[in-house]
């Protein structure tokens, strides 16, 4: 059972290490459970296992986890990472690449929310590109319901709100 678990922390490390970027638990579940590897339940006992360890660390945004990969993560890789076979490699580079605009967007439009100072929620929208930010909107909203309004669908629409700010603006 240890081998089995170790190995799937490698998988996630060696997901994460090909990107320059977070994965979200979703994004390492769909891989894992997609391939069989292994079940949810397991899948999340090696990801808070790995997050006490220090091999990676989790960030919590509105709707989602986002895994890094650590210096710890790194090294360990380093060491270990042989016990990957050629085949998973290529199963995870073959998922990098198949999902790389969703796993990208995810990573560059994102929203959240948090309390403000006055009985308000402030929600924080941004798109970013490669090493700038395109847009950073933060909005003063009355009420929790309409800050996770806005952040579901910050996403689908964050697209349209910058060409639209442009077009006002320029």
């Amino acid at each position: 059972m240890s081998d089995t678990l170790t190995l799937y922390k490698l998988i996630i490390l060696k997901m994460l290490s090909f990107l320059d970027h977070p994965l979200t638990n979703s994004q390492i579940s769909e891989f894992i459970l997609e391939k069989e590897y292994t079940n949810y339940f397991t899948l999340q006992q090696v990801l808070f296992e790995m997050e006490e360890t220090r091999l990676v660390t989790k960030s919590n945004s509105h709707n989602s986890s986002l895994y890094h990969i650590t210096d710890a993560g790194k090294d360990t890789l380093h060491y270990f990472g042989n016990k990957i076979s050629d085949a998973i490699c290529q199963d995870i580079q073959d998922y990098l690449k198949k999902n790389d605009v969703e796993i990208r967007e995810s990573f560059l439009t994102t929203a959240d929310y948090y309390p403000g100072t006055a009985e308000d929620y402030l929600v924080r929208c941004q798109v970013r590109e490669q090493n700038s930010t395109l847009i950073d909107l933060t909005l003063s909203v009355p009420s929790e319901k309409q800050a996770a309004s806005m952040c579901n669908h910050w996403k689908g629409k964050s697209q349209e709100i910058y060409a639209y700010l442009m077009q006002q603006l320029l």
